[in-house]
């Protein structure tokens, strides 16, 4: 999948233009896309779409008008995209309150390495954390909220990850959690897997 560019950036007139109908389709993109992992853990899978949404988005709300300013967000996010033969997401530790975060993050450190995808066949697809956003939110006592991870698949589980029946699970001494990947999803990521 081809990263992003600068020309596939729109100005902030431009992507005012285009706002309204671009995020219908990045709600509907990611409704494929979220999987739910036990009570609190969420992976949105990214893809091109979704990168350049969060990119627009950023621009939008931070007012980055300077093409520097545009350069370090594709810097920052295009490693987010996806290569052929994996899949690259975006893991949410959803918690609404300061005591819920006080409890649970400090429970759930380390929990970016402990993600996989398990094909029908046993066969187990661990995560991979991605070097540079782990230097930034990796600590010793505590985790964050945000992390993200990349799946890198051989040509046979690709083959097998096709078949269905895959699912994405959490296992972290103290989350232990499995969520399935729905028909929609397995079809909408073996697009990323075969780009």
């Amino acid at each position: 999948m081809a990263k992003l560019t600068l020309d596939d950036i729109a100005d902030l007139r431009e992507y005012e233009r285009e706002r309204e109908e671009f995020r219908r389709h990045i709600i509907d993109l990611k409704k494929r896309r979220r999987i739910g992992v036990g009570p609190i853990v969420t992976l949105v899978f990214e893809n091109r779409d979704t990168i350049r949404f969060q990119i627009q988005e950023m621009s939008r709300v931070e007012k980055l008008i300077s093409d520097a300013a545009i350069e370090t967000e594709l810097r920052i996010y295009n490693p987010l995209i996806p290569d052929p033969g994996s899949l690259c997401t975006t893991m949410f530790i959803e918690l609404t309150d300061d005591v819920e975060m006080r409890e649970w993050l400090p429970k759930l450190v380390g929990i970016e390495t402990c993600i996989e995808i398990r094909l029908t066949n046993g066969d187990v697809v661990s995560c991979v954390v991605d070097p540079d956003h782990a230097r930034q939110l990796t600590r010793e006592d505590t985790t964050a909220a945000v992390h993200y991870v990349h799946f890198t698949f051989t040509p046979d589980q690709i083959i097998e990850f096709s078949r269905g029946g895959a699912r994405l699970a959490v296992a972290h001494a103290n989350y232990e959690h499995v969520g399935e990947l729905t028909d929609a999803s397995v079809s909408e990521l073996l697009a990323d897997l075969r780009c």
